[in-house]
C-alpha cells in the first residue's frame, strides 16, 4: 500500500483567495459610503456665498465704526478700534451660522494714524458648493 502524502497546499490557496476575495469587497463597500454622501447635485443657482461675501462688504465699515462709537472702556484708540473690530467679527461668524455659510474672519489687524484707525482682514466664506477670499478694509474716524 502506497501511502499519500497529504500537504494543505490547496486549502492555503483556497484560504488566500477567500481572504482577497472578502478585503475586496470591504475596500468597495468603504467606497460606497463615501460616494454617497456625494450624492447630492451641485446647485449652479445656490450664490449663497456670492450675497454673504456682498453683506459683509456692506457692513464691515459702518458696524466697526458704530461698535467704536458704543465702546465707553479704558484704552486707547487703537485698542478700542481693534475690540470694535473683534465685536464685529464674532457677529459675522454667527450671521453665516445662520444662512448656512462659514465666515471666518484671519489677519485681522488695525494701525493708527493721527485720527484714523486702519483695520483690515481676511474673509473666507464657504458653503458646501463655494469658496471665496476677500480682503476688507475700514477706515474708522476715532476722534
Amino acid at each position: 500500500m502506497m501511502r499519500r502524502d497529504t500537504s494543505n497546499d490547496e486549502a492555503q490557496m483556497l484560504l488566500a483567495t477567500g481572504v482577497v476575495l472578502l478585503l475586496a469587497l470591504l475596500s468597495m463597500a468603504i467606497y460606497s459610503v463615501k460616494v454617497v454622501g456625494m450624492g447630492e447635485p451641485y446647485d449652479a443657482s445656490d450664490d449663497a456665498v456670492l450675497q454673504t461675501a456682498e453683506e459683509v462688504r456692506e457692513v464691515w465699515e459702518t458696524s466697526i465704526q458704530h461698535r467704536f462709537d458704543e465702546l465707553n472702556g479704558t484704552g486707547d484708540g487703537e485698542e478700542k478700534c481693534l475690540d470694535a473690530a473683534n465685536s464685529v467679527k464674532a457677529d459675522l461668524m454667527r450671521h453665516g451660522e445662520h444662512r448656512g455659510v462659514e465666515i471666518i474672519l484671519v489677519n485681522l489687524n488695525s494701525t493708527i494714524e493721527s485720527d484714523i484707525c486702519t483695520v483690515v482682514a481676511e474673509a473666507g466664506i464657504a458653503d458646501r458648493n463655494g469658496r471665496l477670499l476677500i480682503d476688507l478694509h475700514a477706515e474708522i474716524n476715532v476722534s
